[in-house]
């Protein structure tokens, strides 16, 4: 049976394993939507910047909770976070559950809903619970839509509808993420060059990424059903190394030529003055340099 949950409700998972899953329904002025996940200890932080799961970092290094990619359903779209509960480490006190939106707010994203459903039951299972998650101002760009905590030996469900209108970033950080932000202008002026122009990403992808997540480089493959993709920090390429000094024109080269802290000569000063070769005839001499006929 399905429970249908208000703000505040909770309801227990009798299950090791569950999926949380983001539903909505796209279309012109609606923002996309993007599920994540933050790792709790006892004191209501991230232990780690690792505690942070989402779409540039979509798993977590024990592999107990991951993100999933989009689906289209016949309803809209769906974005999945899973969870592990039975393998989580024991210090791990909540795990959140958070849907940010990119492209605008949620006042434009009517539909919202948070399902719960027992990843260890079969395909045409029914959800545990559902939430549906309405904005409170309208301004919010991130949003706490449940989050699943311990109680006693077992795991609970807590419908929570809490926004933020500072994005996925103030989400975050107020759980303790350590954003920079200079990366992440970084990471996108490096993406808006490498797509030919200034603003080019943005135009070309419909994203608006700038002021609502902070930058991670990406662990996953793109979504396909995303209608954004964001911003990853791009690899550098391999610079070879450049010597110190390019020899000057006209030094010899190899042993004996230039040296290395050498300066190098004025253009037009002669050329430093080789040794005689020992080899060579001692009578033999250059024939003098200048008109070779002359006028009577």
């Amino acid at each position: 049976m399905t429970h249908a949950m208000l703000k505040g409700s909770n309801v227990p998972l009798d299950t090791a394993a569950v999926r949380a899953v983001l539903h909505w329904t796209p279309g012109p002025g609606v923002p996309d939507v993007d599920a994540s996940a933050l790792l709790l200890g006892a004191d209501g932080r991230v232990r780690s910047d690792e505690d942070f799961v989402f779409y540039n970092q979509p798993r977590h290094p024990s592999g107990a909770v991951r993100r999933l990619p989009k689906k289209r359903v016949a309803e809209g779209l769906t974005d999945t976070v899973e969870a592990d509960l039975g393998s989580l480490e024991a210090s791990v006190d909540r795990v959140v559950v958070a849907a940010s939106s990119d492209g605008g707010t949620f006042r434009s994203v009517s539909d919202l809903r948070i399902l719960v459903y027992d990843a260890t039951a079969g395909p045409d299972r029914e959800p545990l619970a559902l939430f549906d998650v309405t904005a409170e101002t309208g301004e919010e760009t991130a949003v706490i839509c449940g989050e699943l905590y311990r109680r006693g030996d077992g795991w609970k469900f807590r419908a929570v509808g809490q926004g933020y209108p500072t994005g996925l970033i103030g989400l975050a950080t107020d759980f303790g993420i350590s954003v920079d932000e200079d990366a992440q202008e970084a990471a996108q002026e490096a993406l808006r060059d490498a797509q030919g122009a200034p603003g080019a990403a943005q135009e070309a992808q419909g994203a608006t990424t700038g002021a609502t997540a902070p930058v991670f480089p990406s662990a996953g493959t793109p979504d396909l059903d995303a209608t954004v993709v964001h911003a990853t920090v791009p690899p550098q390429p391999t610079v070879p190394p450049v010597p110190d000094r390019a020899p000057a024109y006209g030094y010899p080269q190899g042993p004996g030529g230039q040296p290395a802290n050498a300066p190098a000569p004025a253009y037009g000063y002669p050329q430093p003055v080789h040794q005689p070769d020992p080899h060579a005839a001692p009578e033999f001499r250059m024939p003098p340099m200048g008109p070779q006929f002359v006028r009577s």
